[in-house]
């Protein structure tokens, strides 16, 4: 990693002391306004075909070089809401005044994730979302990603207040495995997790230009894992957004939002940006105390059994005695006695406060009005809970990224190295568990062998339930005499006991024992693409990417005692487009080849068709059929987690062999393979009557080897069980750690087809600029008809959601933005919890008050403003109300 950034430097510094460019430069001055004579701070103005290029100063003034020894030079001026204007000057200029015009529906957005090139939004082939930095300043989330479930087709996944996981097109989990995150093109997964924690990690929302959300698959361009959709982060130019940012906000739940950007050209070739920010709050911590499914724990009993029982949000109750069925009183044969555990407030403690901290130096040189070079590196640290197989609590948990990019008018070469760090985080059930089955100090039994909290309690339960059924109680009254009895047993959270052992568990991380997880793996990549252009008609484009996975947890997470775990993937790309028809009819036809180290080679091919109508070409009906492939994350693949009551194994080996937990029959699970979608989509796009926008879709998708969890009876090494082994693991259920048959959990691919089918629409009426009515509807259906009883698809979406909101600037100085989203129930399924979600929903809203001569706005803000139900991931927080008031200070 040190090597990769050095690298960088060094190009960085020869480019600086060599001049490549034209000495004949000019400065051109002016001033951006409406065309009612308003001045309009921020617009772009830049050399047209270069990346030269400035923005304007809050009185809407500009100033820039430009080499007129080759005329004419034109200057291209946009703004967000107005028709984009080319100047051409065959001479410099002091004095110009360029006046735009509205163009209320945004129809000079441009998009690039839809088809790596630059693109009008109207025209791109597949459903994509662009959401401009005015719209986010205007979301009021704590984590800026939080508040794109406003748009449509979008489902966020909250298992803390800045733990986020995004997705489109359904299965949507806590972590986020079918859609990939970039922030200028660079993946910011964590390697080990295989996951983005939401904007934990990502850009502060003062450094965004814009985000651009792909639906559906994407491989044919971005590789395995844009399965269901990118979400792309653009961040700001230094060249084109100079000067000093400040954002302060305070709220609710100790809330405390501070960030700042500062970027600054010297001279013409040379820009820099320097961004940090510090987030602090109170979390949102789990609270759902319903049993949990059987599913999860096989053997638990009913919420409110005085046999105790497991609950979703409990953590330590472990089932460690199970009524043999030689048991004189038959009434609790086979069932098994839980501990009381421990609730997340009670574990979590002191470490309560979710944070975030980031701090994201940039430069950036021109080496020519045409190649730019950019080197940047990123340090983020922060606090949350994460869900997956537990609930963990990531604590001080980051990353450390470096990247580097040279871009030309039609290429790129692009590398990055990223690094992250589980540093003080810690798995919860394992906390609980510890706490448990730790020694009571100064208590031995008669062999003198020291006896945990754990085993006094089921030996006083069992003990007290057999006296009294022998003194002439009934079951109901033994039960609760024996559930009594024990408690004496269960360590008090107030106690000293309990609070150092707490301190001496989260800070060992010795499996078996110790309940933090501290993994720290590297991801490296490099990228790079070129387009051809052939006429003004036919484009072609190839690229290709290579990265590398190098696993560590030092046994925690993964199976990677002595070494590293490497793991590598290799892909190239192209695309083929052509306009025709007076450039009405665009078609595409995309194909990527991808290589892994564990899975054969992969192709994903993608065709497209936009055709344009209208005398403006403002309708616009687009068609596709892609296919994606997903690759099984780095867990998937290689994991080795003891929960207790099951071990968790990767599964890229020989497959396994074992027997079901439901009637003992045979089963065998072959080694994991790609995942597959096949997807049809056609949409229509278009600008009604001048003032609405209008975005609808359909689609159809076919999953194959599709990838779910499967739990049943083997041994770790994979063979099936003999009848000795079979029979010594029911005796004790399976619950050994050095046991060699256990319950094991596996990532396997079903052999049923899965399929889905959704629509959504999206409507935008532009009444007037300070009245602006939203609204979409998004539906999306599992078929499961074909599927078997109890088959586990972890779809985790509702059947139809819809957003409501209005938004505007009045008086020129009042912005304002107001949604009100709504989701059906549905069932949830996680490795660590399943169940109903009820119905969810959340009114966010927003206000500014702009002082111009101050360079300054007020703002005030709340999600979830009325505290309804929102409770997004079953086992997850209820995501509450949260309201700020701030200022944002603009110093061009």
């Amino acid at each position: 990693m040190k090597k990769f950034y050095r690298a960088w430097l060094l190009a960085l510094f020869l480019c600086l002391t060599h001049n490549t460019w034209a000495q004949q430069e000019n400065p051109i001055s002016g001033i951006v306004q409406t065309n009612t004579g308003e001045p309009l701070p921020g617009a772009t103005v830049f050399l047209k075909g270069t990346f030269v290029g400035t923005s304007t100063d809050r009185e809407g003034k500009f100033t820039l070089r430009a080499d007129f020894s080759t005329t004419p030079v034109v200057l291209s001026v946009s703004f967000v809401g107005f028709e984009t204007r080319d100047i051409s000057l065959n001479k410099p200029e002091g004095a110009l005044n360029v006046a735009l015009a509205p163009s209320a529906a945004f129809t000079n957005e441009v998009v690039v994730a839809a088809s790596r090139v630059e693109e009008g939004i109207l025209q791109a082939p597949v459903t994509v979302e662009k959401i401009t930095a005015q719209q986010v300043e205007r979301i009021p989330t704590a984590d800026i990603q939080v508040g794109l479930n406003h748009f449509k087709g979008i489902d966020v996944n909250s298992s803390s207040l800045l733990m986020n996981s995004l997705s489109t097109r359904g299965f949507n989990s806590a972590k986020s495995e079918r859609l990939i995150q970039l922030t200028d093109y660079f993946d910011t997964q964590s390697p080990s997790l295989n996951a983005n924690a939401g904007n934990l990690t990502g850009v502060p929302e003062l450094d965004i230009e814009s985000i651009e959300i792909i639906h559906g698959p994407a491989s044919a361009l971005y590789g395995a894992n844009a399965f269901n959709g990118v979400l792309l982060l653009n961040s700001r130019d230094p060249f084109v957004s100079e000067g000093l940012s400040l954002r302060v906000r305070g709220g609710q739940r100790s809330y405390l939002d501070g960030q700042v950007r500062y970027a600054k050209k010297l001279g013409e070739k040379f820009a820099f940006k320097v961004v940090g920010s510090y987030l602090t709050a109170d979390d949102w911590l789990a609270e759902n105390y319903n049993a949990s499914s059987t599913q999860i724990e096989r053997r638990n009993n009913a919420e409110g059994s005085t046999l105790g029982y497991d609950a979703v949000n409990r953590y330590g109750e472990l089932g460690g005695f199970t009524f043999p069925q030689n048991f004189p009183f038959p009434e609790v044969r086979g069932k098994t006695v839980f501990m009381p555990g421990f609730d997340e407030k009670t574990l979590v403690a002191n470490d309560d406060k979710a944070t975030a901290r980031k701090f994201q130096p940039t430069v950036s040189y021109l080496l020519n009005s045409n190649t730019k070079m950019t080197v940047g590196a990123s340090f983020a640290r922060g606090t949350a809970s994460y869900q997956s197989s537990s609930r963990y609590r990531l604590k001080d948990f980051g990353t450390n990224q470096y990247h580097g990019e040279i871009k030309g008018k039609n290429w790129f070469l692009r590398g990055q190295s990223v690094q992250d760090f589980g540093n003080n985080s810690y798995d919860l059930s394992f906390l609980g568990a510890f706490i448990q089955t730790s020694p009571i100090p100064g208590v031995t039994d008669a062999q003198g062998n020291s006896v945990s909290y754990a085993k006094a309690y089921y030996n006083a339960y069992a003990q007290t339930y057999a006296g009294s059924r022998q003194s002439g109680l009934s079951n109901e009254q033994a039960q609760a005499a024996a559930q009594a009895a024990a408690a004496k047993y269960q360590l008090d959270p107030n106690s000293p006991e309990f609070s150092s052992l707490r301190s001496q568990i989260i800070k060992d991380a010795t499996p078996g024992q110790g309940a933090r997880l501290n993994p720290s793996s590297l991801l490296n990549e490099g990228n790079a693409q070129y387009n051809f252009h052939f006429g003004e008609a036919t484009d072609l484009i190839v690229g290709a990417a290579y990265r590398k996975f190098r696993l560590g947890s030092n046994g925690n997470l993964y199976a990677d005692d002595n070494a590293r775990i490497q793991n590598h993937e290799l892909g190239g790309y192209a695309q083929l487009t052509h306009k025709m028809l007076d450039e009405r009819l665009k078609v595409a036809i995309a194909g990527r080849l991808d290589d892994f180290k564990n899975f054969d080679p992969a192709f994903s091919p993608r065709a497209s068709a936009v055709y344009s109508a209208g005398a403006n070409k403002q309708h616009n009906f687009r068609a596709s059929y892609g296919r994606a492939f997903r690759s099984p994350t780095q867990l998937d693949q290689y994991i080795r987690l003891d929960v207790g009551q099951v071990l968790l194994l990767g599964n890229v080996g020989n497959g396994y062999q074992g027997y079901s937990l439901t009637n003992l029959s045979p089963v065998e699970y072959a080694k994991l393979k790609l995942e597959r979608l096949n997807t049809y989509e056609v949409g229509y796009k278009a600008i009604l009557a001048e003032k609405v926008l209008v975005d609808v879709n359909y689609f159809r998708s076919n999953y194959n080897d599709f990838i779910g969890a499967q739990r049943f009876i083997g041994n770790r090494d994979g063979s099936r069980p003999t009848p000795q082994q079979l029979q010594s693991g029911q005796a004790t259920q399976f619950q050994g750690r050095n046991a060699d048959t256990r319950v094991l959990q596996v990532w396997t691919n079903a052999s049923q087809e899965v399929r889905t089918q959704g629509a959504a629409l999206g409507l935008t009426y532009y009444m007037t600029k300070a009245l602006n009515l939203t609204g979409n509807y998004s539906l999306n259906v599992l078929e499961d008809g074909n599927l078997p009883e109890g088959f586990q698809t972890f779809f985790n979406t509702p059947k139809h959601k819809y957003n409501l909101g209005v938004n505007g600037v009045a008086m020129s100085s009042l912005s304002y933005s107001l949604n009100y989203r709504w989701a059906q129930g549905h069932l949830y399924e996680m490795p660590f919890a399943q169940g109903e979600l009820d119905d969810y929903s959340s009114l966010d809203a927003f206000v500014g008050y702009s002082l111009p001569k101050l360079g300054a706005t007020l703002q005030a803000g709340a999600s979830n403003l009325l505290n309804q139900n929102n409770t997004q991931v079953y086992g997850g927080p209820n995501i509450g109300r949260l309201a700020f008031v701030g200022v944002l200070v603009d110093i061009k």
